[in-house]
């Protein structure tokens, strides 16, 4: 392995592979004094004020002369908002489509509506904090024992929130709450329901039923602890609604079902330098792969493709498409000045520890996990995702609320790259693992299914670890577990967005 990694040709930085101590020669420049791995060093003088280039994009502006071999890192860059000139719709490349007949499947679970599961749970969806502890001890009544005969029932889950009330009644927030609410209760991933309110919130379960045509069934059970006369009589009364439905939800069988029917949340959290260069790049390839079986992979994160919308913007299919795509960065941009922020606010200390300088660097290669074919749709947070291929959701770069709107859209399986490591989980979409280097890998082990490290230290290309990446969403699509999985994450994980002021 190399000490150094080069992107580009045009790049002024390149980036270490182990740390190097100074006096070392890298290119044709000598190292001024240690370089930690994963850090980039200039290979040229940098005036203050010139542009730093990686991925041969900008990614910051030096904020002093930097010296041929320097450490370049937070200490010696700035952030400033770039000036790209938005193209749409100029790099569309062709999707090669699998042949017709030769496809590839998974075991799903088809429920009546058409819609494809991975995972067939019973969910209880909260309206509003206040309800939160009658759905939990409702989803505690039911452990392994209680479940044992139903064994084609993964579990009862509580998915309970700190809002829905305190809240404007329409709105960015509130319609947000409601997509959410609307989303988990005909997520494919669940055989039953159990909607579960105080009574008196602003988020009213009733204005949801009517909002999107919801009607109660045998499978679909809503409740309100004020109309049922208290807390305790109201964990009672679910507990007896869950059991009722245990028998159906064991009626449900696995059978094949095309790829295209996978809709794919790409994530990435914990994040360093080698996201961008390892596990991002080969997820972006699972994603053209799942593509061209006519399935979706659904990025989100605006503020973690900031400085790369403009790539993005290229690949849109129409100028609409993008012209959504950059309307979501200036809400953004809004959003976050009014609220005494910028957008370089989003690298964390372990970003930055991991060798990544500002978000311009981290959301180019962030973006990578998008692949590189054309951007058919860009959705409102947690809106329902009906195109398939690859498309874009509105959402912070916080990963559980991210993830929480792309479940909501439909997404029923989740892949996560990580490079400083994250013991994140999701339900009832299973969450895959991505480690972007080997050390962490090893570290970490009990929770990272796949590692992408070896694309550096064993010379594994791209194409074989996307493929791999590939095949192991279509095993857990058919019931394997991740790792994270088995570990029983994503009670906790369920955040939605919360917009707007809470009053």
């Amino acid at each position: 392995m190399k000490d150094f990694i080069r992107l580009d040709r045009d790049d002024n930085v390149v980036t270490a592979t182990h740390a190097l101590e100074a006096g070392c020669k890298v290119e044709k420049v000598t190292t001024q004094g240690l370089i930690p791995s994963g850090h980039k060093l200039a290979t040229c003088a940098v005036p203050k004020g010139g542009a730093l280039r990686k991925y041969a994009q900008i990614i910051g502006f030096a904020r002093e002369d930097i010296a041929p071999g320097a450490h370049v890192h937070t200490h010696n860059v700035e952030f400033k908002a770039t000036d790209a000139r938005y193209e749409y719709a100029t790099d569309l490349r062709p999707v090669d489509r699998v042949t017709p007949g030769q496809e590839d499947s998974f075991l799903g679970y088809r429920r009546d509506n058409g819609a494809v599961g991975t995972r067939n749970y019973i969910a209880i969806v909260t309206s509003v904090n206040c309800s939160a502890t009658a759905a939990r001890r409702i989803a505690d009544a039911f452990g392994p024992g209680e479940l044992a005969e139903y064994p084609n029932v993964d579990g009862v889950v509580a998915f309970v929130h700190g809002t829905g009330c305190g809240m404007a009644g329409d709105g960015e927030g509130f319609e947000a709450l409601q997509r959410v609410m609307w989303g988990y209760a005909r997520h494919p991933n669940h055989a039953g329901v159990l909607m579960v309110g105080l009574g008196c919130e602003m988020n009213q379960i009733a204005w949801l039923l009517e909002a999107y045509g919801l009607r109660q069934s045998p499978t679909f059970q809503v409740m309100n602890i004020q109309n049922v006369a208290g807390l305790q009589r109201t964990i009672d009364l679910g507990i007896a609604k869950v059991r009722a439905m245990l028998p159906i939800a064991n009626k449900a069988r696995r059978e094949p079902c095309p790829a295209s029917e996978l809709k794919v949340a790409l994530q990435c959290g914990g994040s360093d330098a080698w996201s961008g260069i390892t596990a991002n790049p080969a997820l972006g390839y699972a994603c053209d792969l799942l593509v061209a079986q006519g399935g979706t992979g659904v990025l989100a994160e605006t503020p973690e493709i900031y400085g790369a919308e403009h790539l993005l913007t290229r690949r849109a299919i129409d100028v609409p498409t993008g012209e959504r795509l950059v309307g979501l960065i200036r809400w953004w941009e809004d959003y976050t000045a009014r609220n005494k922020g910028t957008m370089d606010n989003n690298p964390s200390p372990g970003n930055k520890k991991g060798g990544l300088t500002t978000i311009l660097e981290k959301s180019l290669g962030a973006a990578a996990k998008g692949g590189t074919t054309p951007l058919t749709a860009v959705y409102k947070y947690a809106e329902p995702i009906g195109s398939p291929g690859f498309t874009f959701m509105d959402s912070p770069g916080y990963d559980p609320a991210s993830v929480t709107g792309q479940i909501a859209g439909g997404c029923n399986i989740v892949v996560f790259t990580t490079g400083r490591g994250s013991a994140f989980g999701s339900k009832p979409a299973p969450t895959i693992k991505v480690a972007t280097n080997t050390e962490m890998f090893q570290r970490m082990t009990e929770d990272m299914d796949i590692n992408a490290g070896d694309m550096l230290t064993g010379g594994i290309s791209l194409q074989d670890k996307g493929r791999e990446i590939y095949q192991m969403i279509l095993r857990v699509a058919s019931g394997e577990m991740s790792k994270s999985e088995a570990q029983g994450l994503g009670d906790y994980e369920f955040v939605p967005w919360q917009i707007g002021a809470v009053m």
